[in-house]
């Protein structure tokens, strides 16, 4: 029995359950780690990094905000979307079903951990990852992100906030998205663009969130790649204002075919700004990348977003390949791993064995207490 048929039949293998549960780590260990590698050169153009760092530029963690293996507000915002994803499935219990409003109070308390000193204890309702005390530190969010969830209202297609920004902050926290894997795709890009246009309301900028979840999702589910790519675009294909992003994943599969990857092959692709060209940058870097290692690296030498496209390439990586194949090193010194590991397999716990763990009738308090349904 696949993955795939045991997510939707709602009968998992342990066989599967442990499979699904290395994806989840990987994904969000792997992106962790391009984040990390990526945050002390996110402003530095390529010639600097060379200067710097020497002809191969970044090699290994950097110091970045105080230590090695920081990671930025890419990782911190995946970590409220995997939360808001778990805290959705959990309400559902009590007949409320709108998975957005969740995303959204999940990133709304991403937003409270920019701005308060710490962790307020009287806040039960926040759950245990809004009292993780490393979680309130800045790491560069952006500006889109802040202005997106300043107030309480909620950004939808229809009304999105920031009508104008397509940058890159929606999609690098929207790989959670394409863990659902019970989910039918169409879904999965129905509520991966609901949820970017709660910061990011130009087509490009919740359109290649949406991409970058379905490919994930395809990848969760056992497929290739490339195919999973060609997948998403065809999903694209009918969507208005989808040129920008369509042109980027092309771009990015025309660039597999130009000869060996380099940095400057990178650069072809775009900055990584936007939410197309981060996304294009990402996935070139885990078409080509002969280990995780060699992509991450690939993924952050560019004079670019470095640990945005370097998250979306590890995401990629990490979904595709398991926890297993993330470098030893840079898993043991990740800022967050031990926080990112407890939250993987709580969404792993919840996707595969949900109905043990809570029902209209009867709950485990412990995971009440941890993902509660106000």
């Amino acid at each position: 029995m696949t993955a795939t048929v045991s997510a939707a039949t709602g009968v998992w293998g342990r066989a599967e359950q442990q499979d699904f549960r290395s994806r989840v780590r990987g994904c969000l260990l792997g992106g962790a780690i391009g984040d990390a590698l990526g945050a002390a050169v996110e402003f530095s153009s390529l010639a600097d990094i060379r200067a710097e760092h020497g002809a191969q530029g970044v090699t290994d963690f950097l110091p970045a905000y105080g230590r090695r293996g920081a990671v930025t507000d890419d990782t911190q915002m995946t970590l409220f979307t995997v939360d808001g994803l778990i805290r959705a499935q959990v309400r559902r219990d009590t007949g409320a079903w709108h998975p957005p409003t969740d995303i959204h109070s999940a990133h709304r308390r991403w937003y409270a951990t920019q701005r308060d000193w710490g962790p307020d204890e009287r806040r039960e309702d926040d759950g245990w990852l809004a009292r993780e005390e490393w979680l309130y530190a800045q790491r560069a969010p952006g500006r889109a992100c802040l202005t997106g969830l300043g107030d309480a209202t909620m950004g939808t297609l229809e009304a999105p906030k920031n009508p104008d920004s397509k940058g890159c902050g929606a999609v690098m926290r929207s790989a959670p998205f394409g863990l659902l894997v019970g989910w039918e795709p169409q879904l999965v890009f129905q509520l991966a663009i609901e949820c970017a246009a709660q910061t990011h309301g130009h087509p490009t900028g919740y359109l290649a969130a949406g991409a970058f979840a379905l490919i994930v999702h395809g990848l969760a589910r056992g497929e290739a790649l490339d195919g999973s790519v060609q997948r998403t675009l065809a999903h694209l294909s009918g969507r208005p204002g989808h040129e920008e992003t369509t042109d980027a994943l092309r771009r990015a599969l025309g660039a597999v075919r130009q000869g060996l990857p380099t940095p400057e092959r990178v650069e072809s692709l775009g900055e990584g700004w936007t939410g197309d060209e981060a996304l294009a940058m990402g996935l070139y870097c885990a078409l080509v990348a002969e280990d995780v290692r060699h992509g991450l690296l690939l993924a952050v030498n560019h004079g670019g977003d470095s640990d945005s496209t370097a998250a979306v390439c590890g995401n990629l990586l990490g979904v595709l390949h398991g926890e297993t194949a993330l470098p030893p090193a840079w898993l043991a010194e990740v800022e967050g791993r031990g926080t990112i590991l407890e939250l993987a397999d709580d969404f792993a716990m919840e996707m595969t064995q949900g109905p043990a763990l809570h029902s209209p009738e009867n709950s485990a308090p412990a995971w009440l207490s941890r993902y509660p349904r106000a």
